[in-house]
């Protein structure tokens, strides 16, 4: 299990085959949770990778207990969502 911070917002969510499945917006620190936009716009990505971006009524809440890996640029699942 990954420990989620404020810090993985605008981070990429990858599946465990390496695909796109979409980008953080917003990290819950407290409950452990990280909500992703699936397949974002051009514009959308880019103000999400920029720290700006929340999270929407669209987002899926990923638990911590289920990114694997956590690395710079992405978060990894450890199971196809």
């Amino acid at each position: 299990m990954a420990v989620l911070s404020t810090e993985d917002e605008g981070k990429f969510l990858m599946d465990v085959e390496g695909e796109q499945i979409g980008i953080v917006t917003e990290v819950d620190p407290d409950a452990q949770v990280a909500y992703v936009e699936p397949e974002p716009g051009m514009a959308e990505a880019i103000v999400q990778g920029l720290g700006y971006g929340d999270k929407d009524d669209d987002d899926i809440e990923v638990p911590a207990d289920s990114i694997e890996t956590v690395t710079d640029s992405e978060l990894r699942v450890a199971t196809d969502l």
